[in-house]
């Protein structure tokens, strides 16, 4: 594996800036995940590191060699699409094989077979490998996809929204196996998605993107607890922050727009009234719709709460972010 830098990467389609001299550094055999919606350059940068594209200007950097000028083969990387990218015609078996057949690789049969067979094993699909493609359902045919990257030993694995399509179940039953199998093989691995629990429970580290520029880079806990911004802040957390004008509760420090509440920073049971407007029990955990001096906001409470529609419940903040007119953090 090997540690991968982008130093002032920009990359422009026509008149749309795709990425705006991006620098970013992922560490050897670490899990760094981009996050950000549609159009944020989230899937621009893993061309960059595949080789699919390449920069208009700045530098990739994969395993201390400047890949600008390599091609995705010399660059040795394995991706892994959203779409499952399997052949349809071939065997489970022969779908794992086929990225080990290169001649670039020159790989032995019996290795071959021992590579598949681990890998099979690891991914919970040896009883498959008889299998034409087309035979399996949703999750194993991603199984398999992720299996034919995993055949290999490059020196990053790229992975673009690979469990988008999948159901809930599917999709958190793989979140833990592909968590356990990155840290088992010690692999370095990027990985793009717009869904902020995969980024809160598998990555070491998380780049915001917005707009082809990255906003934030570092551990998932430091970016939930110390967001640079009401954009950072509101891609990670479940339910969402709440963003409210910043004199809501009083107290606001100077130059302050919007106070940033999280679910859990709003004390009950003391403070001002607000009034219960949907309850939402979800098990773990009960959400509260709350309405406050004319706004809406969205609160956690005690799984078994008996409150209901229409009750009375006062609050007030127990801690807080404050951002400027820019969104930018106090």
């Amino acid at each position: 594996m090997a540690e991968v830098i982008l130093e002032q990467v920009t990359r422009a389609f026509a008149e749309n800036l795709a990425l705006d001299k991006v620098s970013l550094t992922v560490p050897d055999k670490s899990f760094v995940v981009l996050l950000g919606p549609t159009g944020a350059g989230k899937t621009t940068t893993l061309r960059m590191v595949s080789g699919l594209d390449r920069p208009d200007s700045g530098n990739v950097i994969i395993d201390g060699v400047n890949a600008n000028r390599l091609t995705p083969a010399q660059r040795n990387v394995a991706m892994v699409f959203q779409q499952y990218s399997l052949y349809p015609h071939l065997s489970v078996r022969q779908n794992l094989e086929f990225p080990l057949k290169s001649p670039l690789l020159n790989t032995s049969r019996e290795e071959i077979d021992r590579i598949v067979m681990t890998v099979a094993e690891t991914l919970q699909i040896s009883h498959k490998l008889n299998s034409k493609a087309t035979e399996l359902s949703g999750g194993e045919m991603q199984r398999v996809s992720i299996g034919r990257a995993l055949v290999r030993r490059p020196n990053i694995y790229l992975m673009d929204e690979p469990l988008s399509s999948l159901d809930a179940k599917l999709r958190a039953d793989l979140r833990i196996e592909l968590k356990r199998i990155q840290e088992d093989l010690g692999a370095t691995l990027l990985y793009v998605t717009h869904d902020q629990i995969e980024a809160m429970t598998m990555a070491t580290h998380v780049g915001v993107l917005d707009e082809g520029r990255l906003l934030q880079f570092g551990a998932p806990r430091e970016i939930y607890e110390n967001p640079v911004s009401i954009y950072a802040a509101s891609r990670l957390g479940q339910p969402r922050i709440n963003i409210l004008p910043a004199d809501l509760f009083g107290g606001a420090p100077a130059g302050a727009k919007s106070i940033g509440l999280r679910p859990e920073q709003i004390m009950q049971g003391e403070g001002e009234n607000s009034t219960v407007i949907r309850v939402e029990h979800l098990g773990d955990q009960t959400r509260l719709h709350l309405a406050f001096n004319g706004h809406d906001l969205v609160t956690v409470t005690d799984a078994h709460t008996e409150l209901k529609d229409g009750d009375v419940l006062k609050i007030q903040p127990k801690s807080a972010f404050y951002f400027d007119r820019d969104g930018k953090r106090l």
